[in-house]
């Protein structure tokens, strides 16, 4: 989740998220460049009349100032595809679920490992225990092995809605009457926190998504218990 007085990503939970941020910085180191070779070219047109004639009559910067741009977009250009190709990847997913928004609260459906459904409300501000997190803990979360490939089919009943989990690089629109889907694979265990990312209404700030990655005994256990009492 988000720390107060946060400045830079969540840490990667994900494969997926590390790719995100290795491009952030890359872009970064890039943007920086270009910064200061544009704050060096405008200094010396202020301050020396040699940039000035350069500036006017130099036929070499005005190549220089064509093709460096060129150069950047091409190390922007490769990583940036590589990682849009590895969010469309299918790689042999091993559990399907599929998540339904609603105003406002999510349905998810374990269809193909248990016949298995439940709907997943934001807590209560008085029936948080000690510990929970205010407008970010629900009352069934969704429970994930940990490092197993899973595929999220999304929808949405009523309106546009947008399941998002930051930790896992992991964000994709639930519109109605058609199916989006994201894979990932979480890399460790633990809870990570997103929220609906579309304005969906009145209380569009009130549908969370917890996700739980678990041992996948402790998560052939939960499915037993979840079975068990529907």
């Amino acid at each position: 989740m988000a720390n107060p007085a946060q400045l830079s990503f969540q840490d990667a939970a994900s494969p997926l998220m590390e790719e995100l941020l290795y491009f952030h910085d890359h872009a970064m180191l890039l943007i920086l460049i270009i910064s200061g070779f544009v704050f060096l070219v405008i200094t010396g047109l202020v301050t020396s009349k040699t940039w000035d004639y350069l500036a006017m009559d130099s036929e070499m910067l005005e190549s220089v100032w064509t093709v460096l741009p060129a150069i950047f977009l091409v190390f922007v250009a490769i990583p940036s595809l590589r990682i849009l190709y590895l969010m469309d990847e299918i790689d042999n997913p091993h559990i399907t679920i599929k998540t339904i928004g609603h105003q406002w609260y999510w349905s998810y459906e374990y269809t193909d490992y248990y016949e298995l459904q439940f709907d997943s409300y934001m807590l209560p501000t008085e029936d948080l225990a000690t510990g929970s997190f205010r407008l970010l803990d629900v009352d069934n979360r969704m429970v994930i092995p940990v490092t197993t490939p899973l595929r999220v089919l999304l929808t949405a009943e009523d309106v546009l809605h947008s399941w998002a989990i930051p930790a896992l690089g992991v964000k994709a629109d639930a519109v109605p009457g058609r199916l989006n889907q994201v894979t990932f694979m979480t890399s460790l265990m633990g809870t990570f926190y997103g929220q609906c990312s579309e304005i969906c209404g009145a209380n569009h700030s009130f549908m969370p998504i917890v996700v739980e990655s678990v041992p996948l005994d402790a998560f052939e256990f939960w499915t037993f218990l979840m079975v068990k009492d529907a």
